[in-house]
């Protein structure tokens, strides 16, 4: 197997499927903490405009979405997560962990999504909740995961309102459209 080389974190451009780049800042490259205040920056002056297709942001959790109901991580439920988004009129941005790529069950379709920018990959050594809760937050987008996210509920407590729960059963999906909590019996 080929060694991954390491890169950065993605820019709002890059998940946003834009192409222009920004350049790193003088003198070397840019740490995690300096891309994530970057990023956060270009998204807040992106929030507040319209996608000009008029689709809503769907940040996916890609790990918590490929290890759904079964021991291996299954690159299938990711594809369906994402299909299903595009059919319900989301634009979906797939975040995963790095080392999914070790964990997941095809692993040349997945370098494949990588590759294209399909799917995201957080840094090696982080945690991709930190970049799924900053982008959520940043560009107003609901997130798809069945993660509590209760390491970062002090951090990040409004967005957890986001959080779109799901279900695969037989290739079809499923998302949780409450509205409100549920009532303490």
């Amino acid at each position: 197997m080929a060694s991954a080389e390491r890169r950065p974190p993605p820019t709002l451009d890059e998940l946003l499927g834009r192409d222009k780049k920004p350049s790193p800042p003088a003198g070397g490259d840019m740490s995690a903490a300096g891309e994530a205040a970057s990023v956060a920056a270009a998204a807040h002056t992106q929030r507040s405009a319209e996608r000009a297709d008029g689709r809503k942001l769907a940040l996916v959790d890609g790990s918590n979405v490929a290890h759904f109901g079964a021991d291996r991580a299954r690159l299938r439920n990711v594809l369906c997560v994402r299909d299903k988004l595009v059919e319900e009129g989301y634009e979906p941005i797939i975040v995963a962990d790095a080392a999914l790529r070790h964990q997941i069950d095809d692993a040349d379709g997945y370098e494949r999504l990588v590759q294209s920018g399909s799917v995201q990959q957080a840094p090696a050594g982080t945690d991709a909740d930190y970049f799924i809760l900053s982008f959520a937050r940043e560009l107003d987008a609901s997130i798809v995961s069945n993660d509590q996210f209760r390491d970062r509920s002090r951090q990040f407590s409004e967005v957890r309102k986001r959080v779109v729960r799901f279900m695969i059963v037989q290739g079809e999906v499923v998302f949780e459209r409450r509205t409100h909590k549920r009532k303490e019996r």
